[in-house]
């Protein structure tokens, strides 16, 4: 099956849509995460309820403090009671600060985790994946959007079991005191609990444009930082300032609205409770006026209606938020569920030492359907043969590469290694057997040494110096400040694009496959250099088989085959002497280079 864009991978072209989860499902699997975690949630369940218990006290003894002893003018009775007080507060501030430490611990595990599995997924999905998202969004989604739904696990899923519980137990009390009167403070809770459904959708929907808009502030960031010396090589930075800002005043704007609902929502919530306190002290006086009731269970019912109502406007505040943590739950959880699209078959066996006997039988392949890249493309390596792809931009030469490197499946036909369909293999272990050098080198933050050994960890310093002598790059190594132990920017920046290539070199020598891809590798460096690098080869490629994408034909002459791609087709197969005889298509390419040899 073919698929994906164009004749060749990129990014950022295409965004496939998403589609966002049933919202309680969406919460289980969030829920999930705490199941590991059972002692500190026991800890925190145990603290919430002291808490409330402690709290509940408060009022309760306000009352009785009132009925009791003020009025009764009993001092002693007074300081009883406000010792008791002191110590609910007490009691209160620890279980509170316990409480809070116990979520703190819960929530980082439990952020640590989600981002490990969404590190660790992104290391198994395909290319194609890659080709097809924005690396900036892919790393809101990985920092941004984990910390939302942390921040909910954490403080959120705490205040919210909290506030629920202290509700339960401000409405038992409250029952207790005065049946009738709890039921005159309740008369608002149908109004709050309408607007708390009202806001909380408006809330989930602008959330989820809140966290996209993000995203795509993150992929600007990311392309304008990673390709500012083309910016300013082609002096765009007037034009890119514009286009950060249409992107950023979206997200502005996104959040706005995330914020407008939520300032709304809270006051809407406060009028409610002003109501219910009304109704109290209305009510609850008349009685005391009519000798139905005491000034101290008006007192204690005042006290937790205030703290009644305050539960219920933390839980309608908390529920919103949730939206927003459910809106990053969503595109979380929707790169943990995409499938890669490159595994390994359940029957499938390793390959320790393969001999480099490498054929395609009939490939055919494409990044788009209905649009191929190869076509019925066919050819065979026997092991330590040196094999050349030329032909223009666009032939489908790197794409021969990646589908050996089993980076994308074929969409028919058959590429082997030693007899084995590649598909038949493990993965890891095919991908064990091939070194890469790429025209674009990629290096990472780290030391010399580090990048050198990243193909084979195990190897010694002696044994990282040795493939850099190889490669050539030895020589400039040690001008570098520190040497090998010397420390290299992002990606490198820090060398010439020539010196990027000959550590790349010395890194594929250095890992000793049993098959050496080189896709332009010696196109970033002078002609001596040049030389340096095909003596070494030479010698290195003894008993290996080889392929090279070449578009500087010089470095071909002693292929054992040059295959010239032409539109997806192999046009022409020999020798370098035999196609120049030929007088064919390679013998054109060849003479736009250097000129008629005759």
């Amino acid at each position: 099956m073919m698929m994906g864009r164009g004749h060749g991978p990129g990014r950022g072209l295409t965004r496939p849509t998403e589609k966002a989860e049933n919202t309680g499902m969406t919460l289980r699997r969030l829920l999930d995460y705490l199941k590991p975690h059972r002692l500190p949630l026991l800890v925190a369940g145990a603290m919430i309820i002291l808490n409330s218990l402690a709290q509940l006290a408060g009022p309760y003894l306000t009352g009785r403090a009132v009925d009791q002893f003020i009025t009764q003018g009993d001092m002693a009775g007074l300081n009883r009671t406000m010792l008791l007080l002191l110590g609910a507060y007490v009691v209160a501030w620890l279980t509170q600060a316990a409480q809070f430490l116990a979520t703190i611990t819960l929530g980082q595990k439990i952020l640590y985790t989600m981002r490990r599995q969404v590190f660790d997924h992104f290391q198994i999905l395909s290319l194609r994946f890659f080709d097809q998202r924005e690396t900036g969004d892919l790393m809101s989604r990985l920092t941004n959007d984990t910390d939302v739904i942390n921040r909910m696990l954490n403080m959120g899923l705490a205040r919210f079991i909290g506030s629920l519980v202290f509700l339960v137990g401000v409405l038992v009390s409250m029952l207790f005191l005065n049946w009738k009167l709890a039921l005159i403070s309740m008369s608002a809770l149908p109004l709050m609990f309408l607007s708390t459904i009202y806001f909380s959708r408006r809330a989930r929907v602008a959330a989820r444009k809140s966290r996209e808009q993000l995203g795509k502030v993150s992929t600007e960031l990311e392309e304008n930082i990673s390709g500012v010396r083309v910016v300013q090589a082609f002096s765009r930075e007037k034009e890119i300032v514009q286009e950060f800002r249409k992107v950023n005043a979206a997200s502005r704007d996104a959040n706005v609205e995330v914020q407008t609902v939520t300032a709304a929502f809270t006051p809407t919530l406060d009028v409610f409770s002003t109501m219910g306190i009304a109704l109290v002290l209305g009510a609850g006086g008349a009685l005391v006026i009519r000798g139905d009731l005491t000034i101290g269970v008006v007192v204690a019912f005042l006290g937790y209606v205030r703290r009644f109502f305050h539960p219920v406007r933390a839980i309608g505040v908390l529920y919103a938020q949730v939206q927003t943590a459910i809106a990053a739950a969503e595109r979380v959880f929707g790169l943990l569920d995409e499938v890669p699209e490159i595994t390994d078959a359940p029957d499938a066996v390793e390959i320790h030492a393969a001999e480099g006997h490498i054929a395609f039988e009939e490939v055919t392949f494409g990044y788009e359907a209905g649009h191929p890249v190869l076509k019925e493309l066919s050819f065979d390596a026997p092991p330590g043969q040196m094999i050349a792809i030329v032909g223009p931009t666009g032939a489908g030469k790197t794409t021969m590469v990646n589908l050996l490197m089993r980076f994308y499946d074929v969409g028919s036909g058959r590429v082997l290694l030693d007899g084995h369909d590649i598909r038949d293999l493990t993965v890891d272990s095919l991908r064990r057997q091939v070194g890469m050098v790429l025209q674009d080198t990629f290096l990472f933050s780290g030391t010399v040494l580090e990048n050198l050994r990243y193909g084979r960890l195990d190897a010694s310093d002696d044994e990282v110096i040795a493939a850099a002598q190889v490669a050539g790059a030895d020589a400039f190594i040690n001008r570098l400040p520190q040497g090998y132990q010397t420390e290299l920017g992002e990606r490198g920046s820090s060398l010439s694009q020539g010196q990027r290539q000959l550590l790349a070199i010395a890194r594929a020598i250095l890992a000793d496959p049993r098959i050496l891809i080189l896709d332009e590798a010696t196109s970033s460096v002078d002609t001596r250099t040049e030389r340096l690098i095909q003596a070494a080869l030479a010698q290195l490629l003894q008993g290996r088989t080889s392929i090279v994408i070449a578009h500087r034909l010089s470095t071909i002459h002693d292929a054992d085959q040059v295959l010239v791609v032409h539109e997806g087709r192999i046009v022409e197969r020999g020798t370098h002497q035999s196609l120049m005889a030929d007088r064919g298509f390679y013998h054109e390419i060849y003479t736009s280079q250097f000129g008629n040899p005759e």
